[in-house]
């Protein structure tokens, strides 16, 4: 994954900012402010617990922090995606603090994430603060309905879903690449790059792709997928849902869910770990797959806004 996470340069607040950039020391700190919403800041904790064993550099950015002293009441995570973190226990005048200190680092560094992402506030006024410097977006999607579940899903799950595995890389990138190019509007592997399959690879050998294959040997393609693109102790967000073209309109969608709901939060026996929340986002528009989503028993715990650039 080294390749597919973007180079951010060391900041130093100026004087009499509102927020401060985070050091390693600080990361659980930042973690306890994320666990007062752990689906809303779903994104950005995965970056901070994977920021809690390697340390920040290693985990691929930086954390920004408000108030410039004292105990954190904000966190903001700035690598490949831009991910504000604000409680709504913090005041309109601290939101507004907060958003405008992280905007400042922002703007010193440049446009350098992919795309500001989050709870759906928070995203749009950091987006407010930051249009005034950084290049218009491509598009921005500011109705996202957060949705999750906690337990069984309301419909069986189809047994033909299962983790892929390493060997079928080559059938999953494809399919990847596919979902990726309907969905966000240009293909992720224009220009040569590799840093797209390197992370459809490390997802696989992770054990956190999902997928129902038709055919076999040179025919095998996907019919159905789905990633846990974000994943911490706690939560763990379904990404990348996709079923061919082909095969839609048959029914496969909401079996598909379910069986990624099943085993994203399934623990081993005698385990003492606590099955994860599943959770998803989904633009507004979309109302097949939210009429899906609701069927297999996902429910809207808050709104999520992307700004993609």
């Amino acid at each position: 994954m080294a390749r597919w996470r973007p180079s951010v340069p060391a900041l130093r607040p100026r004087a009499g900012s509102d927020a401060r950039e985070l050091s390693d020391a600080d990361v659980p700190e930042a973690l306890a402010v994320c666990a007062t919403d752990p689906v809303g800041s779903v994104l950005a904790a995965a970056r901070l617990e994977v920021a809690l064993r390697v340390g920040l550099r290693a985990a691929g950015g930086h954390a920004w922090g408000f108030p410039a002293q004292g105990p954190l009441e904000a966190v903001c995570w700035a690598g490949a995606n831009l991910v504000p973190v604000v409680p709504p226990t913090l005041d309109d005048a601290g939101r507004r603090a907060a958003l405008v200190g992280f905007a400042a680092f922002a703007h010193r560094a440049g446009r350098r994430s992919s795309s500001i992402v989050g709870e759906r506030e928070a995203v749009l006024a950091l987006w407010g603060v930051l249009a005034e410097t950084w290049p218009a977006p491509r598009e921005v999607r500011a109705d996202q309905p957060s949705l999750a579940i906690d337990r069984a899903p309301d419909v069986d799950p189809d047994p033909s879903v299962r983790r892929s595995t390493v060997a079928e890389v080559p059938v999953v990138l494809p399919a990847c690449v596919r979902m990726f190019t309907e969905e966000v509007g240009y293909s992720p592997v224009e220009g040569g790059g590799r840093a797209y399959e390197e992370r459809v690879r490390s997802l696989v050998a992770a054990g956190r792709s999902f997928v129902r294959l038709a055919g076999s040997g040179a025919g095998s393609h996907v019919v159905f997928k789905a990633e846990l693109g974000a994943v911490t102790d706690r939560v763990a967000q379904v990404q990348g849902v996709w079923v061919d073209p082909r095969y839609r309109g048959r029914g496969l969608a909401a079996p598909g869910m379910a069986a990624v709901v099943s085993l994203a939060r399934a623990t081993p026996p005698g385990s003492s770990v606590r099955p994860p929340v599943v959770s998803l986002y989904v633009n507004d528009y979309n109302s097949r797959a939210l009429a899906t989503y609701r069927r297999v028993g996902f429910e809207q715990v808050g709104t999520f806004a992307t700004v993609l650039f």
